[in-house]
């Protein structure tokens, strides 16, 4: 099955990182693209898309200023079926594809993304007080899977977060926004 290629640019607003491609999106070539997956939703009721966009779309989400990755990029049923060499790998190709693109805030879309990259064994839902890549404000946001059993309020509620900071809205604690 096909990887799904990554939509990258420099200095994008939001960087969202996953675990790695659904055996759907590798059928289709697009991110977050199972049907029982709620990113598209959350991204909109969160403030972060004017509208609700579609997975066949996500490359549209460049003009907004979002992209989008995987800690590893080959498609699987589920996360434990990624290997640890695949980790191991796939750790040190996104802090370089962080490095080269330096985009304002990296998104890690599930806490054990978001582990699996930084080593740490405890984490907290968003802005990370310190990050593991210089420069780079780095959030962590609940999995958008329907298998995640956190009341969707909640999920848009921490998503929303992000919304109120690429708009200079929220106070990043121990930031400094200068």
């Amino acid at each position: 099955m096909n990887e799904i290629p990554d939509h990258l640019d420099y200095r994008l607003s939001i960087l969202f990182i996953g675990f790695n491609p659904s055996l759907r999106s590798g059928e289709v070539g697009h991110h977050y693209a199972n049907p029982r997956n709620n990113f598209w939703r959350i991204l909109h009721q969160s403030g972060l898309t004017p509208r609700r966009y579609a997975a066949s779309e996500d490359r549209d989400l460049l003009k907004l200023g979002y992209g989008f990755t995987n800690i590893v990029s080959r498609p699987t049923r589920g996360a434990e079926d990624i290997t640890r060499e695949e980790y191991k790998a796939g750790r040190a190709l996104l802090r370089e594809k962080l490095q080269k693109y330096q985009p304002q805030i990296a998104c890690f879309v599930g806490k054990g993304v978001y582990t699996e990259y930084s080593g740490r064994q405890r984490v907290d839902w968003g802005f990370q007080a310190e990050p593991v890549t210089e420069g780079i404000r780095e959030f962590v946001a609940p999995s958008s899977s329907g298998l995640v059993r956190m009341p969707m309020e909640e999920i848009v509620g921490i998503y929303h977060q992000l919304s109120e900071a690429i708009r200079g809205e929220g106070a990043i604690e121990g930031e400094d926004r200068g």
